[in-house]
Order: structure tokens, then C-alpha cells, then sequence
């Protein structure tokens, strides 16, 4: 689906995990890189009112839809997408880079966590090689000059793939940055995921998820954050649902 904005558009066009996985596997061996956002409600409220990071987002060559709203408002459309949190598409990915001998990457979070994180996808994916781990200072500008440092000794550990942890707008930034300065590399965007897979956060369960339900649990561990980004989600989905339904009926 296409989600219009006063000046552009950004479209989900990645269909499912396995489309995902057999692209990503072309790219690796054509030596093509590439940047991968996950597009969430939150994101849609930051794409219409900063500018920089639509820039930065309609740079990037994949896009999947991270949220149940997501998926939803692009199903009322006619547009039938998988619902693919980048949470859940390290592993997979990790997979496709042993497969075709690729090298991986982390930028984002503290050395603690990483090393814990790069243990514990290590154990998850047998041969998986982290070339290099990055933890970006507090205050950590994806366009200032320590970015572009992190960015090129990703590049000259030998990585094809960067995981970036950072949270948007600026990992997102990054990987845009990154498709200019190393363009033969791959970037993923995956905020959480390394805490999670480092036991830093801990993850809705299974069953909450499937129930569409991981928005509720992470505003109860955390209300005073993230309250007021739920209530700004919530109020831009009647205009969203609205613009589906005529995408639906043109």
C-alpha cells in the first residue's frame, strides 16, 4: 500500500518473508546493496512532520509493514501484506547471510548489549560471522561525522550487512547515509530487536503478539514514554482508513 503525504509518498513493497529473503539473496550475489525499513504507525507520524526522515525513508529500497494497523489498513486497500516487525527478520536474514557467505554488523545500543546480542544470534545461526559491533555515543548524529566513521569501518571489517539498532528517525538516516558512502552494503533497520535478542528488553509473548496485541503491553512497561505516541497513532488511523478505502474503490 501507499501512504500519501503532502510531499511524496512511501509504499509497503515487500509482500512476504520469503519475497524478503529471495531479494535480499539476488542482492548479496550481485554485490547489490540496499536499505530496509519497517513501517509502523509511529513512523507515519514522524514521516508527516519531519522532513528529514521522509527524505531518508523514501531512499530506502524495501519496505515491509511492522504493526497490525499496518497490514490492516493496507488489506482495506485491496493490498495484501505480511505482517514483518524487523524484530523478527533478524534471524532470517542472519540465515540468508551464512547462506551467501556474507559478514554481519551491528550499530546501535551499548557494548554490553551487543556483545551479548552477537552471542546469542551467533548460537541461533551456526557459522553466523559478526565482523563488527558499533556503540554510538550518547547524543549520536546519523548525519555528523562520527556516523560516517562508524559507517566505514563497517565497511572495512569486511560486514554486507548492518543491523541498525537506534530507533527513528535516525536509523533510518543512517541507512539512507549509508546507501551513498558503501553502496554494494545492505542496511536493516530493527530498533529493538538487539536488545531483545540481548535480553536487554524483554519482548511481548507469543501469544499477545498473535493477538495483536504487543502495543498494550508495551505502553504498560513503559506509560509515561510511550502514551503520548499511541494517542498520536491512534489519531492519524481514521484519515488513513479513509484514504485505503478510496484506494480500495478507485
Amino acid at each position: 500500500m501507499e501512504f500519501r503525504f503532502g510531499i511524496g509518498a512511501v509504499r509497503v513493497n515487500v509482500t512476504g518473508q520469503a519475497a524478503l529473503l529471495s531479494d535480499v539473496a539476488d542482492r548479496f550475489r550481485r554485490d547489490e546493496g540496499f536499505a530496509l525499513a519497517t513501517l509502523n504507525l509511529d513512523h507515519l507520524v514522524k514521516l508527516r512532520r519531519d522532513r528529514g526522515f521522509f527524505e531518508a525513508y523514501v531512499r530506502h529500497e524495501l519496505i515491509t509493514a511492522d504493526g497490525n494497523p499496518v497490514v490492516w489498513l493496507s488489506r482495506l486497500a485491496g493490498r495484501e501484506v505480511a505482517l514483518l516487525p524487523g524484530a523478527d527478520l533478524i534471524v532470517p536474514l542472519a540465515r540468508e547471510a551464512v547462506q551467501q557467505d556474507v559478514a554481519l554488523a551491528f550499530i546501535g545500543g551499548t557494548t554490553e548489549s551487543l556483545a551479548r546480542a552477537a552471542k546469542a544470534l551467533q548460537q541461533l545461526v551456526p557459522g553466523l560471522r559478526v565482523a563488527a559491533r558499533i556503540a554510538p555515543t550518547m547524543g549520536f548524529d546519523p548525519n555528523g561525522a562520527e556516523a560516517k566513521a562508524a559507517l566505514d569501518a563497517v565497511a572495512e571489517s569486511g560486514a554486507g550487512l548492518v543491523f541498525l539498532a537506534l530507533g527513528a528517525p535516525k536509523q533510518e538516516q543512517l541507512a539512507a547515509r549509508g546507501r551513498d558512502l558503501h553502496p554494494g552494503m545492505g542496511f536493516v533497520s530493527i530498533g529493538a530487536g538487539l536488545d531483545f535478542l540481548a535480553g536487554s528488553q524483554r519482548r511481548a509473548p507469543r501469544l499477545v503478539r498473535r493477538l495483536a496485541l504487543e502495543w498494550l503491553w508495551r505502553a504498560g512497561s513503559d506509560p509515561a514514554r510511550l502514551a503520548g505516541r499511541y494517542v498520536r497513532c491512534a489519531a492519524i488511523l481514521p484519515g488513513h482508513a479513509l484514504r485505503a478505502w478510496r484506494m480500495r474503490h478507485d
